[in-house]
C-alpha cells in the first residue's frame, strides 16, 4: 500500500461524542429513591436512568440482560433451564419435581455482569469493515464515503426490521494494523496506519451516530506491543477493539502462508488492558471482537475471561456458500462458547460458486446463539 508520510498513532486529546446510552428505568426492578414521603413518585433523568437528586450510580438491568441472553440462545420460556438460568444456575440444578439433574446447555454462558452502559446484548451491532487504502480488504475502501454510509444505513434498517426487539448500532471496523507480505524495517510483517485514517473512521461513525472498532493484525508483532499504541483512541467511549488471529504469526512465518493463531493468554492480556482503560477513563465497557473460522485460530477458549469492563465477541469470519458458513459457525463458535457471537458476510466471496446468495437475515437470526455482531466486508 502507498501510504503518505504521517506519524502513526501520535498522541491526541480524546474526542468524546455527546449523548448517553439508554438503560432500563430502575423502577422496573422495584427500586425506589427519594425522600420517604414521596416514595410513590420518582423523577428520573432519562439520560442515565438515575433519579434526579440521587447520588447513586446507574445500575445494570440484570434481569433484562439475562432474558436477552436466553432469547439469543433460543431457550424457550417453558424450558426448565429458563428459570434456572434466571435464578443464577451455572452448571446443574436438581429438579424438585423429578430430583433429576438439569444439565446446563452450552448457551447462554454465565459470565460476570458488565458495568452499566454495556452495549451488548441490549443492542445489535452492524459493522462495515475494511481499510481506506485498499479496495480488496473490505467495503470501506471500495466506495466513496457517502456511498459506504448510505449502504450501511440500509443494512441497519434491514436488521431493525428483521428483529425489532433489538436496537441496532452501526459501526466502522477499521483495520488499523495490517499484516504484510514483506517484513518491513523491523521484521514484524505488519504496517500501522497513520492517525489521519483513524480520525476518518471516527468522523464517519459520528455521521451515523455509531461506534468505531479498531482491528489489529499483528503479523510477527504482538498484542502487547501494538495495543498500547492505540490507548489514546481506546480511551474514547465510542472506540472498541478487534483482534484477527488469522494474521498472528509465530516462528518467523510470514502472514498468508499459514493461518495464524492466538491463545487465550493473548486475548486475556487484551481484556485486562482494556479493562484498565475503562476504569481509568471512566467510560462504558469495551467490546473485544475476536475473528475466527478454524479451531486452531483460538486456543484454550475455556480460559478466555470477559470482565465487567470488556465484552468478548467470537466472530465467525469464514466465507463460502450458506451451508458451509453455518457449519463453520456451529463447529467453532457454537461448540466453544465464550460470551457473545458474531458473523461476517462477504459481499463478494460469499457469492463465489456454488453460492448464489448471501445468508438471509432470517437464517442468521435462526443460528444458536443468534449473532449480536454482524460484519460486512
Amino acid at each position: 500500500m502507498n501510504i503518505k508520510k504521517e506519524s502513526p498513532h501520535s498522541i491526541k486529546r480524546p474526542l468524546v461524542l455527546g449523548g448517553a446510552l439508554c438503560a432500563s428505568v430502575l423502577l422496573a426492578l422495584g427500586v425506589f429513591f427519594g425522600v420517604p414521603e414521596l416514595l410513590s413518585v420518582s423523577y428520573v433523568n432519562e439520560a442515565t436512568s438515575t433519579p434526579i437528586g440521587s447520588t447513586s450510580a446507574p445500575v445494570l438491568d440484570t434481569l433484562d440482560y439475562d432474558m436477552r441472553l436466553l432469547a439469543l440462545a433460543h431457550v424457550a420460556t417453558s424450558s426448565m433451564w429458563y428459570e434456572a438460568f434466571l435464578s443464577g444456575a451455572t452448571t446443574t440444578r436438581l429438579s424438585t419435581a423429578t430430583s433429576s439433574p438439569l444439565i446446563a446447555p452450552l448457551w447462554p454462558t454465565r459470565k460476570a455482569y458488565p458495568r452499566y452502559g454495556a452495549l451488548l446484548p441490549f443492542n445489535r451491532i452492524v459493522a462495515y469493515y475494511g481499510n481506506y487504502y485498499s479496495t480488496g480488504m473490505g467495503i470501506l475502501g471500495e466506495y466513496p464515503e457517502e456511498e459506504v454510509l448510505k449502504r450501511l444505513r440500509e443494512e441497519v434498517a434491514a436488521w431493525e426490521q428483521a428483529d425489532p426487539s433489538t436496537p441496532v448500532v452501526p459501526a466502522i471496523e477499521y483495520i488499523d494494523v495490517t499484516a504484510q507480505k514483506s517484513a518491513g524495517k523491523d521484521g514484524k510483517y505488519r504496517l500501522r496506519m497513520p492517525d489521519s485514517q483513524i480520525d476518518k473512521a471516527l468522523a464517519m461513525a459520528k455521521k451515523i451516530e455509531g461506534i468505531v472498532v479498531l482491528e489489529i493484525q499483528v503479523g510477527l508483532s504482538t498484542v502487547e506491543e501494538e495495543l498500547p499504541l492505540l490507548e489514546h483512541y481506546l480511551a474514547m467511549p465510542q472506540v472498541h477493539l478487534a483482534l484477527d488471529p488469522e494474521f498472528a504469526m509465530h516462528g518467523g512465518v510470514a502472514p498468508g502462508r499459514v493461518i495464524g493463531t492466538m491463545s487465550a493468554e493473548d486475548i486475556n492480556w487484551a481484556v485486562r488492558y482494556l479493562s484498565n482503560v475503562v476504569k481509568v477513563n471512566n467510560v462504558p465497557p469495551k467490546i473485544l471482537i475476536v475473528h475466527r473460522f478454524t479451531e486452531e485460530m483460538v486456543t484454550g477458549y475455556q480460559r478466555i475471561e470477559p470482565s465487567p469492563e470488556v465484552q468478548v465477541v467470537m466472530n465467525m469470519d469464514g466465507w463460502g456458500f450458506g451451508a458451509k458458513k453455518i457449519n463453520t459457525y456451529n463447529s467453532v463458535i457454537y461448540s466453544e462458547p465464550v460470551q457473545f457471537t458474531g458473523i461476517k458476510l462477504f459481499y463478494k466471496n460469499d457469492l463465489k460458486p456454488p453460492s448464489t446468495a448471501l445468508l438471509t437475515l432470517q437464517e442468521i437470526l435462526g443460528l444458536t446463539p443468534t449473532p449480536i455482531y454482524i460484519q460486512y466486508q
